[in-house]
C-alpha cells in the first residue's frame, strides 16, 4: 500500500503544480438556476439542467408515484429480471419523439456510447469521429477494435477525404459526432455529413446530449424545424434538458433488437430505478407540449453573447476561452465572489492551452442576471 499511496501522491502533486487537480465541492442545487455553496447563494451558470425540470413539481410527482408503485431499485439487469412496466412506455415515447421505429434505454449516456459502438462495428470496420467528440464516444470507438480515424473539428471536407481514402477497405463504416459540442456549444454540420454518409454508405451516429430539449423544437440537433434529418443512430441522454438520468439510442427496430442482444453495457448493468424512468416520461411530455419553454435556453444564451460581443450562441452553451489554466481558475473565483457559479474547464477535458469558462444557460435565467453577468465579463474578466 505504501507504493500505491506514493504513486497517487506523486500524481496529485504533479497535477497540483499544473493547476489541473480536480476537487468535488459540496453544492446544494435549488430551483430556478440557483445553488448554495459554502453557505452562499449563487446564480448557477454551470448546470446542464437546461429546462430546470429536475426540480419541477410535475416531475417529482411522477417519480414519487413510481417509487411507491415499484420500489426504489430495479433489482438486476433488465435481461435478468425483465422490464418494469415503465421501461417500455419510455422507450416507445423516445422513439415517437425522435421519429424512429424503436429505442433502447441505457443506465447513462457514457454506458450507451460504450455499448452501442462496439455492438455495431468490429475490428475489420472503420470509424470516423470528430476530434472533439465527447470522451465516451472516443472510448466506445476504441473498444470496437476497429480502425479509428479522427477528423478535424466540424471539417466536412476532411470527413470526405477520410471516407475517400479508407471506405473501400472496410465492409462497414460509421461516422460519429456530437450534435452539440459540450465544451464549445457549436453544432455539427449534420446536413452535409448526412449527405456524405449516404454517398459512401456510412452509418451516421450523433450524440445529442446537449441538443434534445433545446434545439429543433425540443427534438434536438437532428431536426431542422419539424423535418428530421436522415440520421440512423440517434443517441442521447436524459441527464441534461430532460432533467433525470440515463442514456438512449433511437433507431430502426432491427438495430434496437441487435443492441438489446449484444450491448454489454446494457446486458451487464442493473436497470434504472423506476422513479427515474417515470420522471423521464413526465419530462418528455412537458418538452413535447411546451414550445415556449424549449426556446428559452437558446434565447438566454444569445442575449449573453450579444451583450458580450461573443460569437452568436448556437446552443445553450457559451465558452469564453482564456487559454491559461491559472487565469481561468482566477476568473471563475472572481465570478463566484460576485454570486455567479461558472465552471472553469481545463485540460484534459479540453485541448491544451484552451482552458475556458463554460456558461450554461437555462430557461430560468432572468435577463437581469444575464445582464449583470455580462457586465462582469466585459469589465472585469477582460482585464484578467
Amino acid at each position: 500500500m505504501n507504493s500505491l499511496n506514493h504513486f497517487a501522491e506523486a500524481k496529485l502533486t504533479d497535477l497540483e503544480e499544473k493547476h489541473l487537480r480536480r476537487e468535488i465541492v459540496d453544492t446544494h442545487r435549488l430551483t430556478n438556476a440557483m445553488a448554495v455553496r459554502e453557505g452562499k447563494k449563487l446564480v448557477s451558470f454551470a448546470c446542464n439542467d437546461y429546462l430546470n425540470l429536475a426540480a419541477d413539481p410535475r416531475i417529482i410527482s411522477a417519480a414519487e408515484k413510481a417509487l411507491f408503485d415499484y420500489g426504489v431499485g430495479s433489482g438486476a439487469s433488465r435481461l435478468v429480471t425483465g422490464n418494469h412496466p415503465l421501461y417500455r412506455k419510455l422507450e416507445t415515447k423516445l422513439a415517437n419523439f425522435k421519429q424512429t421505429e424503436d429505442a433502447c434505454v441505457f443506465g447513462s449516456g457514457y454506458l450507451a456510447n460504450l455499448g452501442i459502438i462496439p455492438s455495431l462495428i468490429t475490428k475489420n470496420d472503420l470509424i470516423i469521429v470528430d476530434e472533439l467528440s465527447h470522451a465516451c464516444i472516443l472510448a466506445g470507438s476504441h473498444l470496437s477494435s476497429s480502425k479509428v480515424e479522427k477528423f478535424r473539428h466540424n471539417d466536412v471536407s476532411h470527413v470526405e477525404e477520410l471516407l475517400e481514402q479508407n471506405r473501400y477497405r472496410h465492409k462497414n463504416a460509421m461516422v460519429v459526432t456530437d450534435g452539440v459540442f459540450s465544451m464549445d456549444g457549436d453544432l455539427a454540420p449534420l446536413p452535409e455529413i448526412v449527405s456524405l454518409c449516404s454517398t459512401y454508405d456510412a452509418w451516421l451516429m450523433t450524440d445529442d446530449a446537449h441538443g434534445v430539449g433545446v434545439l429543433g423544437g425540443g427534438k434536438g440537433s437532428g431536426f431542422c424545424g419539424s423535418k428530421k434529418l436522415d440520421i440512423p443512430l440517434q443517441m442521447g441522454t436524459m441527464s441534461k434538458a430532460i432533467g433525470t438520468y440515463g442514456g438512449y439510442l433511437c433507431a430502426s427496430k432491427p438495430v434496437i433488437d441487435l443492441i438489446r442482444t449484444r450491448a454489454r453495457t446494457l446486458i451487464y448493468s442493473t436497470g434504472l430505478p423506476p422513479a427515474v424512468i417515470a420522471a423521464s416520461i413526465a419530462a418528455l411530455e412537458i418538452i413535447e407540449t411546451d414550445p415556449s419553454l424549449v426556446k428559452k435556453p437558446l434565447e438566454n444564451a444569445q442575449l449573453f453573447t450579444r451583450l458580450t460581443n461573443l460569437p452568436m450562441a448556437e446552443s445553450s452553451i457559451v465558452p469564453l476561452v482564456l487559454h491559461d489554466a491559472i487565469k481561468t481558475l482566477s476568473a471563475s473565483k472572481k465570478l463566484l465572489s460576485h454570486g455567479f457559479l461558472v465552471t472553469a474547464i481545463r485540460p484534459p477535458t479540453v485541448p491544451q492551452n484552451t482552458s475556458r469558462l463554460r456558461f450554461a444557460f437555462t430557461a430560468a435565467h432572468t435577463p437581469e442576471d444575464i445582464e449583470r453577468l455580462a457586465q462582469l465579463v466585459n469589465q472585469d474578466l477582460s482585464k484578467e
